[in-house]
């Protein structure tokens, strides 16, 4: 199999999409999916023994997302605010409910996040995710039933931690 960009591309929507997720802001996701990218291109003479490209794409970037949450960054560079963007407006309640969810995304720990993700999110099967993440079918169960609830929870205003209660001091 020679390597062509065709094989990459139609996957960028879904990388960037996982990459959001797990880097939860814009800047980060595009950095990681670039990253993504770079590498599986560097390695496309591996591509020969890809049976499924999603998979050996999504690993990669779970990979190189894990070595980035190991290792601290060195250097953040901001972007330029002149680059323009194609803005698409959502819905100001629908707007809102996206944030509260990517909110409690964020809250959830990342083994479980990323178990809801690729299940839910990109629909792979307990046994891609499995495969993927190199654990146990079991485990991803597990851990898509917990984030499940804890997602429930916190998107009812139930996983909100107690206030913090000062003490008055005469």
């Amino acid at each position: 199999m020679e390597a062509d960009e065709d094989q990459l591309l139609p996957w960028v929507p879904r990388l960037r999409r996982y990459a959001r997720a797990l880097a939860g802001n814009r800047d980060d996701a595009d950095d990681l999916v670039q990253d993504t990218l770079e590498r599986a291109w560097a390695r496309s003479r591996l591509w020969r023994g890809v049976g499924d490209m999603r998979a050996w794409l999504f690993a990669t970037m779970h990979n190189l997302h894990a070595d980035g949450v190991r290792r601290p960054r060195l250097q953040t560079v901001a972007q330029d605010d002149d680059t323009p963007e194609i803005p698409v407006p959502a819905a100001q309640g629908d707007r809102l409910a996206l944030l509260d969810l990517q909110a409690a995304l964020e809250r959830l720990p990342l083994e479980q996040r990323e178990v809801l993700l690729l299940v839910g999110l990109e629909d792979m099967s307990y046994a891609e995710v499995a495969q993927l993440l190199a654990i146990p079918p079991g485990t991803v169960m597990s851990r898509l039933s917990r984030g499940r609830e804890r997602l429930r929870l916190l998107m009812e205003g139930e996983g909100r931690p107690d206030p913090v209660r000062l003490k008055v001091v005469k």
